[in-house]
């Protein structure tokens, strides 16, 4: 372990993204411009944010081949400009052999390189209770397969999409990669979000003893969708350092790996992990 306990500032991201990508992306520039005005050193895009279509099948029609179109140039370029490191919410990249592309999240450093690409792994193909909202995201998007843990500045990033927040497996397995903050561009429903988003997100800090940086669309969209916003950051303990209720705007807060070290040193629930099933007696 390096004895320079790595620290920072990092912006959680927060849109209300339409269907028209050039005008998302002047969006996000000047969000991100902001961002690094405020000093942050890696900034989180929500998921969708150069496209939030009407309808789910259009993101097709905007797709990108890997490492090569509009969006990802933007990213690069603005990663570049700015001497900050991006998470890029999500893009559809088109994959080989399948019509559906993958909502692929990708990282660039402050020189613009990308170090990371991570495709969503859990799809929303659901009914939203005490509702007439229906979703069925694996009819426009592929899949991915496996988890991703990237170095930065600012420690181990664990990447995750929206839906993702709520399979806890996928989390530990990060964990078990050194993971040190999560970040997770989402889109929440305004039912799911009012319902679960903050105890989730809350949940996934606590239980990892992380921080977790979630960055939210959070308005109405072109086509009548609604998401939920709160954008926010968590420390490892589980506080809530900063968030934004709704519309386009920014978090800010600082993370400091010292005090999650500290945490886990104090508090050794990670060290107390049973492999494996556990065994239970039911006496004589």
């Amino acid at each position: 372990m390096s004895n320079v306990t790595p620290r920072g500032r990092v912006a959680a991201v927060q849109m209300v993204s339409g269907p028209t990508v050039d005008a998302n992306l002047e969006k996000a520039e000047a969000l991100l411009t902001a961002a690094s005005a405020a000093g942050a050193d890696l900034a989180v895009l929500p998921e969708n944010f150069a496209c939030m279509p009407a309808r789910e099948t259009d993101r097709i029609q905007i797709a990108e081949e890997d490492d090569d179109g509009v969006i990802q140039g933007f990213l690069a370029d603005t990663a570049r400009t700015l001497g900050m490191w991006i998470v890029g919410g999500t893009i559809p990249i088109r994959c080989p052999g399948d019509p559906r592309p993958a909502a692929a999240c990708l990282v660039y450093d402050g020189r613009g390189q990308r170090r990371a690409r991570y495709d969503k792994i859990h799809l929303f193909d659901v009914n939203i209770p005490g509702s007439e909202e229906s979703y069925r995201e694996s009819e426009s998007i592929l899949p991915g397969g496996q988890p991703v843990v990237v170095d930065s500045p600012l420690g181990r990033l664990g990447l995750a999409v929206c839906y993702d927040l709520r399979f806890p497996e996928l989390f530990r397995s990060m964990l078990d990669r050194g993971l040190d903050v999560i970040v997770l561009p989402a889109a929440f429903t305004v039912r799911t979000g009012r319902a679960h988003w903050e105890t989730l997100l809350r949940a996934r800090a606590i239980e990892n003893q992380c921080y977790v940086v979630a960055a939210a669309q959070g308005g109405r969209h072109a086509g009548g969708r609604e998401t939920w916003g709160e954008s926010m950051i968590i420390d490892p303990w589980g506080t809530v350092l900063e968030h934004k209720p709704e519309g386009p705007g920014l978090v800010l807060a600082d993370v400091d790996l010292g005090i999650q070290r500290e945490i886990r040193r104090r508090f050794p629930a990670l060290a107390h992990r049973h492999g494996g099933a556990t065994k239970w007696s039911s006496g004589s």
